[in-house]
């Protein structure tokens, strides 16, 4: 019996005690071999199943629950952004509109005082004209005048030089009559 226990073993075991080949092909082995495998797997599922998955599916789920919250907040602030937008180009027409208002009412404001002061310069110019007629119309009336003074005088002299008398009513009333035609 002891030669087939040696035997046997001698098939994956070499007389000094060591391996024969490649100890996990020996099929002497393959029962104690499958076994720690069996053993082994399920510690590695075990340990999974109840440490690291657990612990895998927490992160996940709290990085789905932050992506879904950023998701949320980012669309909130595009809302935001779409209201805050639109409340500028309000605001932005009410300003050009409020300029567009002050523009027309500076526009009036200075469009009456250029009126004002063309009526003014236009009274100015009216009272200098009527000045400058009343002054005209005396040099006028002072130059006819004399013009009738400078004739009464040469008429009297002409008469004299040519030796007739006249009487100084007649000169005049003559210079009148000519004067006035």
């Amino acid at each position: 019996m002891a030669t087939e226990t040696q035997g046997s073993a001698s098939t994956c075991v070499g007389p000094d005690g060591s391996a024969i080949g490649l100890p996990q092909l020996c099929l002497d082995w393959f029962p104690n071999q499958i076994f720690w495998l069996i053993v082994t797997l399920v510690v590695i599922y075990l340990l999974l199943t109840r440490m690291a998955l657990p612990r895998i599916a927490g992160v996940l789920a709290e990085r789905a629950g932050t992506i879904s919250n950023d998701l949320a907040a980012a669309e909130d602030l595009k809302a935001k952004a779409a209201e805050a937008e639109k409340t500028y180009e309000k605001a932005l027409a009410d300003a050009r509109a409020e300029a567009q208002k002050i523009l027309a009412a500076a526009k009036a404001e200075m469009q009456q005082d250029v009126a004002a002061a063309m009526e003014r310069a236009d009274a100015e110019i009216a009272k200098k004209t009527e000045e400058s007629q009343k002054a005209i119309a005396e040099i006028r009336a002072g130059a006819v005048e004399s013009v009738r003074e400078v004739a009464r005088d040469t008429t009297g002299a002409v008469l004299q030089e040519l030796d007739t008398e006249a009487d100084q009513a007649e000169i005049d009333r003559a210079v009148d009559a000519r004067m006035e035609a």
